[in-house]
């Protein structure tokens, strides 16, 4: 890839606070200070694959820096499977042809895990594409930290500190269920900064009677309330058995109609377990006397105002992968990595998730301010 001239820019996956923030990051570095002309794919990859864009110039890039959502719009589209007319179909040809349509030199994608996959197959196709590390979950691998997360955890710690005092003045249990399928970074940090008494992560399976022993131990001791944080991933040790379980019939899967029928038990495993914080409620309620309540922060935790860290962290990955793009560099995502950054490439991120390891310091940290964990 030589020097760029033009380049492509979308965002993909769900909205995170720090979007705006990283195009403008890489907007006013890649046409300021590099010299290159930059358009905006609307609503993800269907955006890329209709090609419907807008030109981002100076104008369109300035006072978007504290804006929430994206001026772009998201989509949660796979490139290789998109509903069109009715049917799924492979858009790889017809990306391709509009990326050489529009004359693009590099596309640069806003984006988590699934975006990281997307990517790697529009490499695979001969595009020059970089992503930048968007999730408030936290779970892309090789990267310290993603944009977005900050905001969140900040959005959270702030529902648990406000639940805290109408659970003690009605003396009551309040589950809080945060965000996080698959992996508890943003229940356990927020857990943590808000002082939460029990944070139930989806790494390590919890067993009701253990939550109980905390709340009772909290009773002896004469508080007569708890906060438990809970990702929405959690689950107990049965249901964890049954998932788990569920995963691995989907991996030894193998021909299209075992797919098709793995997929469809998955599925039907996650929805028998969508309510399980309602259902940890009811069991904490009848075994301890105390009335429980259930509290879901849902996608509040995706809106807003960046705060000030994601909007240095977001400048700071959209300039880096201007400077990559102006030298050529394609096939990676921009990682932070201490105070910097650093290119990774796709193939080492597509279809990975970061967890929560089992002996990380906020799991230690947790443990030895008497925060219970469940297990």
């Amino acid at each position: 890839m030589g020097k760029a001239k033009r380049v492509g820019i979308l965002t993909a996956g769900g909205d995170s606070p720090g979007l705006n923030a990283t195009i403008r990051g890489f907007g006013k570095a890649a046409i300021g200070y590099h010299g290159m002309e930059l358009i905006g794919f609307r609503d993800g990859m269907r955006g890329l694959a209709e090609n419907r864009h807008i030109e981002l110039g100076a104008g369109a890039l300035s006072g978007i820096l504290t804006m929430g959502g994206t001026i772009l719009s998201t989509g949660r589209d796979k490139v290789h499977k998109m509903l069109v007319d009715g049917e799924v179909r492979d858009m790889r040809p017809t990306i391709v042809e509009n990326y050489e349509r529009d004359e693009l030199d590099a596309l640069v994608l806003l984006g988590g895990g699934g975006t990281a996959k997307n990517a790697l197959r529009l490499a695979e196709a001969g595009l020059n594409v970089l992503t930048l590390p968007k999730t408030i979950d936290n779970d892309l691998v090789l990267t310290d930290t993603t944009f977005g997360f900050a905001t969140a955890t900040e959005i959270a710690t702030e529902a648990i500190d406000r639940l805290h005092s109408t659970a003690h003045s009605h003396h009551r249990i309040i589950l809080t269920e945060i965000m996080g399928h698959r992996a508890g970074w943003l229940t356990l940090a927020a857990g943590i900064a808000g002082g939460a008494d029990i944070i139930l992560i989806p790494e390590i399976p919890y067993q009701v009677d253990s939550v109980v022993e905390t709340i009772q131990a909290r009773i002896k001791r004469g508080s007569n309330f708890s906060v438990v944080a809970v990702a929405e991933g959690a689950r107990d040790l049965a249901d964890a058995a049954d998932y788990e379980a569920a995963q691995l019939l989907m991996k030894a899967a193998n021909a299209p109609a075992a797919i098709k029928a793995a997929k469809t038990h998955v599925a039907s495993v996650i929805d028998s377990q969508r309510e399980h914080t309602f259902k940890l409620a009811r069991e904490l309620e009848a075994a301890t006397g105390l009335e429980s309540r259930v509290t879901i922060l849902g996608h509040v935790q995706r809106g807003g105002t960046p705060c000030a860290a994601d909007r240095l962290l977001a400048t700071k990955l959209g300039t880096a992968a201007a400077e990559l793009v102006a030298e050529g560099v394609s096939g990676v995502m921009v990682a932070a990595r201490g105070e910097g950054t650093e290119p990774v490439p796709l193939e080492e991120v597509a279809g990975k998730v970061k967890l929560v390891p089992a002996d990380h310091d906020w799991i230690k940290t947790a443990r030895q301010v008497g925060t219970g964990l469940g297990d």
